[in-house]
């Protein structure tokens, strides 16, 4: 199995900005994506934005403009930089990797960010 943990999430005033960080205890290799998930108060858990094996990404139409997805296959991470941020961001935020054809599906434990005047 790998262990997904993010870190960098908190409170922070609108309009501001936070990176978020997920580290996997080992390196995956083949063809995966690597991905951010949030879930808010009552609502049910959307995707935020995705990154795949060479670089392509995909955002949803929220956040599109004010996140950055990335990633690091030397150091097994990956990072969601948050700008403009706004109220409606505040989720519990999950990293998330998948494998090619079902192979298999990690998540991390989630990282608060509350977005608070």
């Amino acid at each position: 199995q790998v262990q997904l943990v993010e870190s960098g999430g908190g409170l922070v005033q609108p309009g501001g900005s936070l990176r978020l960080s997920c580290a996997a205890s080992r390196r995956l290799l083949g063809i995966n994506t690597m991905g951010w998930y949030r879930q808010a108060p009552g609502k049910e858990r959307e995707l935020v934005a995705y990154i795949g094996s060479i670089g392509t990404t995909n955002y949803a139409d929220s956040v599109k403009g004010r996140f950055t997805i990335s990633r690091d296959n030397a150091k097994n991470t990956i990072d969601l930089q948050m700008n403009s941020l706004k109220p409606e961001d505040t989720a519990v935020y999950y990293c998330n990797i998948k494998g090619a054809y079902g192979t298999y599906n990690y998540w991390g434990q989630g990282t608060q960010v509350t977005v608070s005047s």
